[in-house]
């Protein structure tokens, strides 16, 4: 039997979370068995699914966070729910390797407590910078953003491997999270080119302006 792999992922449901769904996929075809934990975000609202091959667990997410403390709340309740629902994953589906997606940068208290019972190795696929993100939101620093360092820089160290999604983030994860080279690999997001066709440009889109730039995907506030 292949190996069986667990992703957690808190900020998105799948399989709105293109990434994510498009690893799963990967993983899926490679001739792994995939079980996603995620949280229930508009139409999908079910418990668990069986998508496309991909075991989907979700769980609530009551809240949705906009200041420090609010989200210290969400993240706590999604933490809650990732362990209760990586031990239903565990006996309904079972799994070999724990891969956690950011943000949080917290899953890696769950890696590290399965780590403890059975072995289990973890995946870091690094999706944001967190301490740089919460300074782009809310223009400071200060305690919050020191904690945020040191969540980042205790996944790093439990990760036995990170995925980085570009150079950029791989030097962090060398440099800011003292990860060897060897075991830090880029995957880069790009969009699925079977679905894409090449079509003539429409100029009445730029109303009269030089340029015209659009945007594909869900924009936060600190975007």
């Amino acid at each position: 039997m292949g190996q069986r792999i667990l992703i957690i992922v808190e900020n998105l449901t799948m399989p709105l979370d293109r990434r994510v769904w498009q690893e799963a996929l990967t993983l899926k075809d490679a001739g792994y068995t995939v079980s996603v934990i995620c949280p229930k975000m508009g139409k999908h609202t079910k418990s668990y699914e069986h998508l496309d091959g991909i075991h989907v667990f979700r769980h609530p997410l009551p809240l949705e966070a906009d200041g420090a403390l609010g989200y210290a709340i969400e993240y706590s309740l999604a933490l809650f729910w990732e362990f209760v629902l990586a031990w239903r994953v565990r006996f309904k589906v079972g799994f070999d390797v724990i891969q956690a997606c950011n943000p949080p940068d917290t899953i890696f208290l769950l890696a590290r407590f399965f780590r403890l019972l059975f072995g289990t190795p973890f995946v870091f696929d690094h999706h944001d910078v967190n301490p740089e993100l919460y300074e782009a939101k809310f223009g400071k620093r200060g305690i919050f953003h020191r904690a945020l360092l040191w969540l980042e820089r205790q996944t790093f160290q439990a990760a036995d491997a990170v995925i980085s999604t570009n150079d950029t983030f791989k030097r962090i994860a060398v440099e800011r999270g003292g990860k060897s080279p060897e075991d830090v690999f880029v995957v880069r997001s790009i969009p699925d080119l079977s679905r894409f066709k090449r079509v003539e440009a429409d100029a009445g889109l730029r109303k009269g302006r030089k340029h015209l730039v659009g945007y594909v995907g869900i924009m936060g506030a600190q975007d």
